[in-house]
């Protein structure tokens, strides 16, 4: 017996981001009767939020058509929108002209994702939807025909050694009709689901990105709302993929990010030094120069696209959003097809409930992603990812360039171009690298891990450790010696450190209460050793404005 209660609902649905709110929100717009509920792992919703963001409108459109007179906190339009290939002591603006029109933030807004999904929670709350902040979703709750029929929330009080507290409490049941997993790229109950019923059985594999960002006020003269930048090039050059995102929100802020492709090689990389490294461009340097950070935070990104998306429905759950990897990378853009995806599971779902059905599969909604403007938006920049990382930047620029074109007139230069490597398996040994020397941080423009998870506000109460290693001996018997152990470095929290103990010689430890959940150690962990799994509820970075 697990002591547990339970309530049941239509609509059970994980995660207060952009994918789960907007299908929230629609199933309550086809049927004020249903009854539907959204569980979020974090203090508050959007506390666990972190996007870019620049925002392509379309899907707030598409669920809530009155959005400017209903108060939504999209109000910056993008003014200016430039792109930059960087050197060690300079830059080159590269012309708009020969880009694709899909990659024009033309009528985007720069927005706080963590912001927009506040207000999305209120109007789902006003339309009578409930939702529950601090209420992690730690299993799934399966019926006698295997199918998905709930989750179990709201477990609170597990000593660190695992065992239950004197405050402990068991959680709930909470059962529905559907379930929606709108956790976000590489969750751990969406894992879970597509491992269970082999959706990415037909699927390329997924890519990932580990995205870094700091929340920077600027000093006024500086500064021009709606500007957005992106730069390729230094200091990454052709150790690994990715670049910067500068956006210019209100109140003299910018927000100064960072991506890094995880399917690099060397293990000796550091994606954390990279973007501070970046900082110290001459370009960087002087805009940020007399100004302040505010906030940092990180978080991976699904970067597979069209390849990579997995079968999205199952008997009793659907996969929402960066739960099913829909970000469309060259644009740098996926809160769109959250959206989009979360209307499209709760018409699909109202469908299913309205004619008497429950626990079964949502064919539809699947067929609706990749038949309608999800597929469109993703189908047309699908060899982008491919070809950057098989042939490298100029190739993704240029190659990626014309077949975005032809893609425009419904052709393709290069078909479909597969991924091949998990980004684990991409990892080289240690001996075949040479080590990557960084520069100190300068406590100005550049930080040490430790001051800068500080600004990410995340707090981890005693618990068990939720990031598991399937074997403990693997960091140190396997991962030091053939990969340098990468944990140090790919980590952007600090959370893991090769420690030497006195006549013990080296250990691993797992400073769980710096994490900042982004699940980079999930991916990029060579070995697959490291699981990462939901901590107790309200845990975790606590992010103002991201």
């Amino acid at each position: 017996m697990t002591g547990r209660e339970a309530m049941d609902y239509d609509v059970v649905i994980v995660g207060a981001g952009p994918a789960g709110l907007s299908a929230a929100i629609r199933l309550k717009q086809l049927d004020p009767d249903l009854a539907v509920v959204v569980l979020e792992k974090g203090s508050e919703v959007g506390a666990h939020i972190l996007s870019g963001a620049v925002l392509d409108p379309v899907g707030l459109d598409a669920l809530i058509p009155d959005w400017r007179s209903r108060g939504a906190p999209v109000t910056v339009p993008v003014v200016e929108d430039s792109f930059y290939l960087l050197g060690p002591a300079g830059e080159i603006r590269l012309p708009a002209w020969p880009q694709p029109r899909l990659l024009s933030n033309h009528g985007n807004y720069i927005v706080s994702m963590g912001n927009v999904c506040r207000w999305m929670a209120r109007e789902a709350e006003a339309l009578g939807v409930e939702i529950f902040p601090g209420m992690a979703c730690s299993a799934l709750v399966r019926g006698e025909a295997g199918e998905v029929r709930g989750v179990v929330a709201g477990e609170f009080g597990l000593a660190e050694d695992g065992t239950p507290g004197p405050a402990y409490e068991p959680g709930m049941e909470l059962r529905g009709k559907y379930v929606f997993l709108a956790e976000g790229a590489r969750g751990s109950l969406s894992k879970q689901v597509i491992a269970a019923y082999d959706l990415a059985r037909d699927a390329e594999p997924q890519k990932y990105g580990i995205g870094m960002k700091e929340i920077w006020e600027i000093e006024p003269s500086k500064h021009r709302a709606g500007r957005v930048t992106h730069t390729l090039g230094w200091p990454l050059g052709r150790k690994a993929g990715g670049g910067s995102f500068i956006y210019h929100l209100d109140n003299n802020q910018v927000y100064v990010g960072f991506v890094v492709h995880l399917n690099y090689e060397n293990p000796w990389l550091d994606p954390y030094r990279e973007f501070q490294q970046f900082k110290h461009h001459p370009m960087i340097a002087e805009l940020l120069a007399g100004g302040r950070r505010v906030a940092y935070g990180a978080r991976a990104i699904a970067e597979g696209g069209w390849q990579s998306i997995p079968r999205m429905a199952a008997p009793g759950v659907a996969l929402l959003g960066c739960s099913a990897g829909l970000v469309n990378v060259p644009r740098i853009k996926g809160n769109h097809n959250a959206m989009l995806s979360g209307k499209a599971a709760a018409e699909a779902a109202h469908a299913a409930i309205r004619a008497g059905r429950s626990g079964d599969t949502l064919a539809d909604y699947d067929a609706a992603v990749r038949g309608g403007p999800i597929g469109r938006d993703l189908r047309r920049v699908r060899n982008v990812k491919p070809l950057w990382s098989r042939f490298g930047l100029t190739a993704a620029v240029l190659g990626g360039a014309a077949d975005m074109w032809a893609n425009t007139f419904g052709l393709t230069l290069f078909g479909t171009m597969r991924h091949g490597k998990t980004d684990a398996e991409a990892t080289g040994r240690a001996k075949d690298h040479a080590p990557v020397a960084y520069p100190r941080p300068d406590g100005v423009l550049s930080f040490d891990r430790a001051t800068n998870v500080a600004y990410s506000f995340t707090n981890h109460a005693p618990q068990p450790a939720h990031l598991k290693l399937r074997d403990p001996s693997v960091p140190i018997r396997v991962n030091l010696p053939d990969y340098a152990e990468p944990a140090q470095r790919y980590c952007p929290a600090g959370v893991y450190e090769v420690v030497q103990e006195a006549g013990a010689g080296p250990a691993f430890r797992i400073n769980y209460q710096n994490c900042v959940h982004c699940k980079t150690c999930d991916i990029k962990d060579p070995s697959q050793n490291i699981v990462w799994t939901t901590p107790q509820g309200g845990d975790g970075p606590n992010y103002p404005n991201m």
